[in-house]
This record gives structure tokens, C-alpha cells and sequence, in this order.
């Protein structure tokens, strides 16, 4: 590469509030981007999932469940996730519902390639499902449309302000069964890159991760830009339940969370075989 030259390299993660707290260390040019200039997109996470299967971009955030689907393109990067410490996705139902039969229910999904319903299917195997995009989840079940809906993103905090109640709390389920951190989403980098821009990548995105939570406040006032109406008080305890140490570097313990997932789907026969992830 020649000393003028700058690679492109799309970074695309949701417009949640933690992926673009995470970001904006970058998005604020506090932190040196190098040899590189960062192309933002932003999209949904079953988008991006879906996204990934092709090796769209070089830098995506994704859910854990996608990574064995793109595994062949993409590395696990070991900053960036976000890990609820007891808390994750939820079950809720109308809160004029009486009777509420968990492994019996339809519960309308956020894709089929979320971690939250591959933690539906290892918590409530029998439980059947239908797909709507994340967003449209509140009002169908507000509306009677479908029993029940998974709740991801800041629906976790809002859902009683929406006439639900929660049925099912699968972050805390995910505790009860192993005590440990439970890995919802990641970023993944794309083989190709080589090793060297891989690493430099990484440290990038690790350095605009410690920005922003050392620069918190503007870091919030940020990520509150994309934060569907979301107010600052909730945008910040969202961020302050996914946004952690973890997010810095997985750690021995952030591993061996992502594996318990990967081992519990295959003894569910979730997936074909046994599963090992690779990281940076």
C-alpha cells in the first residue's frame, strides 16, 4: 500500500444504542483510524446477519448464533460484543392475557439467525414461532396479532410502558443454567483482510470502545441520535446492561460463554456438529 493510499472498509452494525456508543470513538475521530477510512452502515441485526452469509462488508456486527453460518469468511473479533450480565431478550404477552401456557405458545421471532431465538429454542423447545421483523413485534402482540413476542434491543425496558407483561426472562434463564455472562451479539472481520490489517482493525476498534466509555457522556449523546425516540435515561441503562468490560475483551470468561453457547445448540442438535469458534 502506498503511503497515500487509505483502504475502505465498511464497518456496519445496528443503530441500537450500544453498537453506536461502542462506535463513536471512531465516528468522532478521536481515535486514529490509520491506513484506513471507515464506511458506517447501518442496519438491523437479522439484515446484517443475513448480510454476513455473503461476506458484505468487512467489519459487521452479528449476532452469535450467525457465526457458524459465516464462519468461513469471518473471524470473531474479540471486542465490540454485547454481553448481558442476568439480562437478555424477554418473552412478553398482552398484559390482558391470563393464561399463558410457555411450551405451547406461538411466539413471534426477530430471525431465525438472532441469538435470542436460538435461546428460545434451547430454553422453550417446544414453543413455535414466526418471524417479524424486531420492530413490529410490540405492535402485533399489543394488537392480539400473535400470542406472544421475543423482545430484543430497548424493548427490554419499555415493554411495560406498551401494556406487556414479561412471561419469560431467557437472561436470566441463561444464568440460572451457567452462571455465566450471556454473549448476544459480536463483531466479526472478514478472513480476507490478512492478518496484518486484521490486527490493526482490531485495535481500533478496541481503542474507540475505551474512548467512548471514558468519554461517556458524549459518547451517549451520540449514540441518543439514533436511538428510535429512546429516552437518555433509558438509552443509558440499556448501554450500562451490554456495554462492559466484556465489550472491551472478551476475557477467558467472555470465551468460554461464547462456547457454552456453541456446546449447548449442539447437544440441543441446533446445529449439525460440534461447533469451536475462532477468534482474532
Amino acid at each position: 500500500m502506498k503511503a497515500t493510499e487509505r483502504l475502505q472498509v465498511d464497518f456496519a452494525h445496528s443503530p441500537d444504542s450500544d453498537d453506536a456508543f461502542m462506535y463513536y470513538g471512531i465516528a468522532s475521530g478521536a481515535v486514529s483510524t490509520g491506513d484506513f477510512v471507515f464506511n458506517q452502515v447501518m442496519k438491523d441485526i437479522q439484515t446484517l446477519n443475513e448480510e454476513a452469509k455473503e461476506g458484505k462488508y468487512e467489519i459487521s456486527a452479528v449476532s452469535f448464533a450467525a457465526y457458524p453460518h459465516i464462519k468461513s469468511q469471518y473471524l470473531l473479533m474479540p471486542c465490540g460484543a454485547s454481553f448481558g450480565i442476568e439480562c437478555g431478550p424477554i418473552v412478553v404477552v398482552n398484559e390482558k392475557q391470563k393464561v399463558i401456557e410457555l411450551n405451547s405458545i406461538t411466539v413471534a421471532v426477530p430471525g431465525y439467525l438472532t441469538t435470542a431465538y436460538l435461546l428460545l429454542r434451547l430454553a422453550m423447545p417446544e414453543a413455535k414461532v414466526i418471524m417479524l421483523p424486531f420492530d413490529e413485534i410490540v405492535p402485533a402482540v399489543q394488537n392480539g396479532l400473535v400470542q406472544a413476542g421475543l423482545i430484543i434491543h430497548e424493548g427490554q425496558l419499555t415493554h411495560l410502558q406498551s401494556c406487556l407483561k414479561k412471561v419469560f426472562d431467557l437472561g436470566q434463564w441463561w444464568y440460572e443454567e451457567t452462571h455465566l455472562p450471556l454473549p448476544l451479539g459480536a463483531n466479526v472481520i472478514r478472513r480476507d483482510l490478512g492478518q496484518q490489517r486484521i490486527l490493526q482493525l482490531k485495535q481500533i476498534l478496541k481503542e474507540s470502545i475505551v474512548y467512548s466509555l471514558q468519554n461517556r457522556a458524549a459518547a451517549m449523546k451520540y449514540a441518543l441520535s439514533f436511538a428510535r425516540g429512546m429516552s437518555e435515561k433509558t438509552a443509558d441503562q440499556y448501554i450500562k446492561m451490554y456495554v462492559n468490560d466484556l465489550s472491551v475483551d472478551f476475557g477467558e470468561v467472555g470465551r468460554l460463554a461464547v462456547k457454552k453457547l456453541f456446546n449447548l445448540a449442539t447437544e440441543a442438535n441446533l446445529w449439525d456438529a460440534e461447533f469451536q469458534s475462532e477468534f482474532v
